[in-house]
């Protein structure tokens, strides 16, 4: 009769507490799993599509505190490109396909109406009512309002304003220059003198990248010479009229590869910015927020140096500035409606604006926070600045404004690049191609 050597027991019972650990691990990894599923069914699941954000840590410490709050929520983020242009491409995709990867989405202020027409966005009216409107910058709701129904609760409000070397004016005896020409001429002096010490500056940083930044820009060097890039009152194009002209070769002829380096052709926000708090420009345009990042000693080399002011203008002209701003939208197609107003409701609450105003630099939409003294300490440009922001410029207004700044991005990136371009000509042809689009939303 065989038998088992006592070796041969000792792996036969080795090899049974293998198995049966093995199986043991395998249940609790299952079970752990199933809880972990009943506990994530439980919850409501969102989809935020937002945009790249100049200040991450601000906007990690809002979904924090939204997670914190609203256990039965899950909050799951897509970060799309930080141009504006980009970021409708990628959004209006995905709303066009009736995505369900999107509930809640970020707007720029002039995407309302082409929103609403399309579909894409629901109405909100429901959910914020006359009453709530009414705590917000008039300006800000109306940007929302398509064929009288809102579409969006507006974020922060943006609009163009220019920075500058305090301490470089004051060196050389200079106000902040209320005219393009006085910031030319300060400028080139600046520049001149201080190459004379070895130091290397520019005179000029701005966004001239051909997306739908450049058409803010250039919209205010338009406005500012008394033209206008559409007539609000007969709905037609006024690119190819002197002032407009005249403005836009100005830009040509004195600041791409003069005051400016010809680089700013490929600038947007982030790059014009950070030319800026290098120290390597005097003048800079860039929207509220810039000013918290340009007093910053950790990310800015002139921290305590900066000044802030209104856009230039030409002479018999106004300063303009820009409306910007972003908005927060739902998508018609999102399958927990109420889940998204309860994140859209926290986001422009007053509370999550005024961190925005503390940690990001962005200008609240809500009027109470204008009082608030807190927000006012850490931004005192807020006070003097809040006419620019309540009389900002919108662009035109129309559920096709994506065509039009895609011939205006085009136009205009065309003629400052290229120092022989005929601009009448193709200011022309830039008109009659947007009276072209505006005809069939008539």
């Amino acid at each position: 009769m065989n038998s088992l050597s006592p070796d041969a027991g000792k792996n036969t019972i080795h090899l049974i507490f293998r198995a049966l650990t093995g199986f043991i691990l395998i249940f609790i990894l299952l079970f752990t799993a199933a809880c972990a599923k009943k506990e994530e069914a439980g919850k409501t699941t969102i989809r935020f599509v937002t945009w790249k954000p100049n200040v991450p840590e601000a906007w990690e410490e809002i979904y924090r505190i939204f997670e914190t709050e609203n256990p039965d929520i899950k909050l799951i983020r897509e970060v799309g490109p930080h141009s504006s242009t980009a970021f409708h491409d990628l959004l209006t995709q995905k709303l066009k396909n009736k995505s369900k990867d999107v509930d809640v989405f970020l707007m720029d202020v002039i995407w309302p109406p082409e929103f609403a027409a399309s579909g894409w966005a629901m109405p909100l009216d429901e959910f914020f009512p006359p009453a709530e409107q009414e705590k917000f910058l008039e300006g800000t709701i109306l940007a929302n309002t398509y064929k009288g129904k809102i579409y969006g609760v507006p974020l922060f409000i943006d609009s163009g304003v220019l920075y500058y070397r305090k301490d470089l004016l004051e060196k050389y005896g200079f106000n902040p220059p209320r005219t393009w020409q006085e910031m030319v001429r300060q400028a080139e002096i600046i520049v001149s003198e201080e190459a004379k010490k070895g130091t290397e500056i520019y005179g000029f940083s701005g966004q001239f990248k051909q997306y739908e930044g450049l058409v803010c820009d250039m919209m205010e060097y338009i406005l500012s010479n008394n033209g206008k890039i559409l007539d609000p009152e007969t709905g037609k194009t006024r690119l190819a009229e002197k002032p407009a002209i005249e403005a836009v070769k100005f830009v040509r002829d004195n600041i791409i590869g003069k005051i400016a380096p010809r680089g700013v052709l490929t600038y947007q926000e982030p790059e014009s910015l950070d030319l800026f708090i290098q120290g390597k420009a005097v003048f800079h345009r860039n929207w509220p927020y810039a000013w918290e990042v340009s007093n910053d000693p950790k990310r800015s080399t002139i921290a305590g140096k900066v000044g802030i002011t209104k856009l230039p203008h030409f002479p018999g002209g106004k300063s303009y500035s820009t409306l910007g701003g972003w908005q927060v939208g739902i998508s018609s197609y999102s399958e927990n409606k109420q889940a998204a107003w309860r994140f859209v409701k926290f986001l422009t609450s007053e509370r999550i604006q005024k961190l925005l105003a503390l940690k990001a630099g962005r200008a609240p939409t809500r009027k109470a926070l204008y009082q608030d003294a807190e927000i006012i300490r850490a931004n005192p440009h807020f006070s003097d600045m809040k006419d620019v922001f309540l009389t900002a410029y919108p662009r035109p207004r129309s559920p096709l404004y994506p065509s039009v700044s895609n011939v205006l991005q085009r136009y205009f990136s065309t003629v400052i690049s290229k120092p022989d371009s005929d601009i009448k000509a193709k200011a022309k042809t830039a008109a009659q191609e947007i009276d072209k689009l505006l005809e069939l939303a008539r």
